[in-house]
């Protein structure tokens, strides 16, 4: 996974380009008719139950705008709201207030319906070993945000990207021409490279599993679009020598089957592609 550091950065970049995207030349419909010096105040209100995501974003925003304005923070991430809960107040310069309303509210309800949807995976695997993770079929620009959601919403976090861990799937197996030779060459490049990178290795099929244990190195197999059956032969021939994963559209609805086969992770791209966004307001007060 990428350093504290690196994900950081990857959220002032989605500040720093909301604000350009949104605000541009200046937010003339505040600068029209409220006065540069006035002063206001203003509340989050949950509009729709679930687990809140995105106020230490929020923070972030908020103070990247205008550090003058201050934060009466009611409830943290991760909490379960209800209709009609107010998460924070927000007073100070009221144009600063308005410059970032839309930019918290559009992150703070894609954040809140990731980490709604993450917790029930998580209850449903509740007293199992299988964690749930995301991947990479997150929103163009925003997916440190959404994979953040993920965290506060009890999952956890697959790879960030290309860069911070191998994962060979089908198409690159089948255009080095087989398994074995894709996990040999990779093996090659991190060394030619000096690169410390995990490796996973996508199965299709029994036969391929049994050719992946062949191999050293390999530290996580996935175990893509099995049914029940030979997913449970999958973890039995796997056993030990490497943990696994399973993936390829798992709902809701069969996670909880494909957790009692004994699989180490599930990842589901459904968690970040497919969510509604929670119903949020900022309201002036």
């Amino acid at each position: 996974m990428i350093s504290e550091k690196k994900f950081n950065k990857e959220v002032d970049l989605i500040i720093a380009n909301g604000i350009r995207e949104d605000i541009g030349d200046g937010d003339h419909s505040s600068l029209a008719c409220i006065p540069y010096d006035a002063i206001g105040k203003a509340k989050l209100l949950v509009k729709e139950d679930g687990i809140i995501s995105g106020i230490e974003f929020a923070k972030r925003v908020f103070d990247y705008i205008d550090p003058g304005l201050k934060l009466e923070l009611l409830v943290e991430d991760g909490s379960e709201v209800k209709y009609g809960d107010i998460c924070f107040y927000v007073t100070g310069n009221s144009q600063s207030i308005l410059k970032s309303e839309r930019l918290v509210l559009n992150a703070m309800q894609r954040m809140s319906a990731i980490s709604t949807k993450t917790k029930k995976f998580v209850d449903l695997l509740a007293g199992t070993k299988t964690k749930i993770l995301d991947t990479r079929k997150t929103t163009l620009g925003i997916r440190a945000l959404e994979k953040w959601a993920v965290k506060i919403g009890g999952g956890e976090n697959h790879r960030f990207a290309l860069y911070d861990m191998i994962m060979l799937k089908d198409n690159h197996i089948d255009f080095c021409g087989g398994i074995t030779k894709a996990i040999q060459q990779t093996k090659e490049y991190l060394l030619d490279n000096r690169l410390n990178l995990k490796i996973i290795v996508e199965a299709r099929n029994l036969e391929e599993i049994e050719e992946i244990l062949q191999s050293e190195g390999v530290y996580r197999i996935l175990i893509d679009n099995f049914n029940y059956e030979d997913t449970k032969k999958a973890v039995t021939l796997i056993g030990d020598k490497c943990l696994t994963e399973s993936s390829g559209g798992i709902s809701l609805d069969t996670v909880k089957k494909y957790a009692a086969c004994g699989v180490d992770f599930i990842s589901s791209g459904a968690i970040t592609h497919s969510v509604y966004n929670m119903d949020l307001s900022l309201k002036a007060i």
